[in-house]
């Protein structure tokens, strides 16, 4: 059952991807509450990837059972999709380098509106449209942590001139201007600091603790974090044959979803 601030339980038993090439992963069990930071972890090719994917339903599971926000994998994949989002996916969220902060936001915040807003809602008039674009561009950037006014042009920077910390937290305030119960986060200790690594941390736990469920991609979980590893999943089955190119053919699929 989902909790009143609007977080997706993720439930999942033997849970498994299985590609051309072998296994991504498999044998995988989650039993997470809504409003939970779950960290997937395990060693890069390991299939981390595409058990966010799946769980976010842009990927199809082989085997096993899944159930986020009541919702029943892989048959509803549709359904998940609206509910969740992803942040920071390599090969599917990409950044534009050429584009800035600000155009990154109001064309995120453009999209929405049209995919998820009623005809009603598109007929307001343009004052009221481009104050409640703003109110939701605020409250996203407030949830990931970014303040645009610390970087170097402000909301003018160009995403090739953000800080591996800070596109990544651009990433993530993308994924939260649609409101999503879940939120899957990728690499989300790759290339930062120990220091960076913490405060990334510690704003997917206040992003939890406000009732989206978040499941993030490490190769080390912190402590005190609910961990599901993929590692397992390379040795249960001899005729495993998962490889980068594997996780990449699944990225691709996935960013046609």
């Amino acid at each position: 059952m989902d909790g009143p601030q609007g977080g997706a339980a993720v439930v999942a038993a033997g849970f498994g991807v299985k590609g051309p090439r072998g296994w991504a992963f498999r044998g995988v069990d989650i039993d997470a509450e809504p409003g939970t930071l779950v960290a997937v972890e395990g060693p890069s090719g390991s299939g981390r990837t595409c058990l966010l994917l799946a769980l976010t339903g842009r990927m199809r599971a082989a085997e096993g059972t899944a159930r986020v926000a009541g919702l029943g994998l892989p048959k509803q994949m549709t359904a998940v999709r609206r509910v969740s989002a992803l942040a920071h996916v390599p090969g599917v969220t990409d950044l534009d380098p050429a584009l800035t902060v600000a155009e990154h936001l109001r064309e995120r915040a453009l999209l929405q509106r049209r995919f998820d807003g009623s005809w009603r809602a598109l007929l307001r008039p343009r004052r009221e449209r481009v104050a409640r674009a703003r109110e939701r561009i605020d409250t996203a950037l407030a949830g990931a942590g970014l303040d645009p006014d610390t970087l170097p042009k402000k909301a003018r920077t160009a995403v090739r001139d953000l800080e591996r910390v800070e596109a990544l937290r651009l990433s993530l305030a993308l994924a939260l201007i649609g409101r999503p119960r879940l939120i899957g986060v990728d690499d989300t200790d790759l290339k930062l600091s120990d220091r960076e690594r913490a405060e990334i941390w510690d704003r997917l736990r206040t992003i939890a603790a406000g009732g989206i469920t978040v499941l993030a991609v490490c190769s080390e979980a912190p402590e005190g974090v609910l961990t599901v590893s993929t590692a397992p999943a390379r040795t249960a089955d001899p005729s495993t044959t998962d490889t980068e190119k594997e996780t990449a053919d699944a990225l691709a699929e996935a960013g046609r979803a």
